[in-house]
């Protein structure tokens, strides 16, 4: 299991290779990738988080989703800091030995980092920056869970 909180942009296909790798005994493996979304005038987005702090409320979502769906292995990796437009922010990683497991432990990682991650986020547009507030559709998708 793992968890990154990093600066630095990561190497989408070495992760997942690297990840695959390591999970021989696994049926299925599922990844997401969470990208910036050039909408709305979006120049850039700050992503701030508190050290430690972040990645043992992550890890703890992790483990809860690895007892939950018997999961050969997880990873998240989030980044922080200035990111543009078409950079990626995440990527959630999940091995099971079904794929149903897999795609459903996944989802469940996606909904937590989305509404319950201590992240912070301020887009920029031309006008100015804004705080991102939270989303009832975000906070409906983690109370399936």
């Amino acid at each position: 299991m793992g968890v990154v909180v990093q600066s630095a942009a990561f190497d989408l296909a070495a992760e997942i290779a690297e990840f695959s790798g390591r999970v021989l005994g696994a049926g299925a493996v599922v990844t997401f990738t969470g990208v910036v979304r050039p909408e709305g005038g979006l120049t850039g987005m700050e992503i701030e988080h508190y050290p430690g702090m972040t990645e043992r409320a992550i890890a703890r979502i992790v483990d809860e989703a690895v007892r939950r769906w018997s999961l050969e292995d997880a990873l998240v990796i989030h980044r922080y800091g200035p990111l543009k437009p078409g950079e990626a922010i995440m990527m959630v990683a999940t091995a099971a030995r079904h794929r149903g497991d897999a795609f459903a432990a996944a989802e469940f990682l996606m909904d937590y980092l989305k509404s319950r991650a201590p992240f912070w986020k301020k887009e920029s547009r031309d006008g100015g920056a804004t705080w991102v507030a939270a989303k009832d559709e975000d906070e409906a998708a983690l109370k399936r869970w």
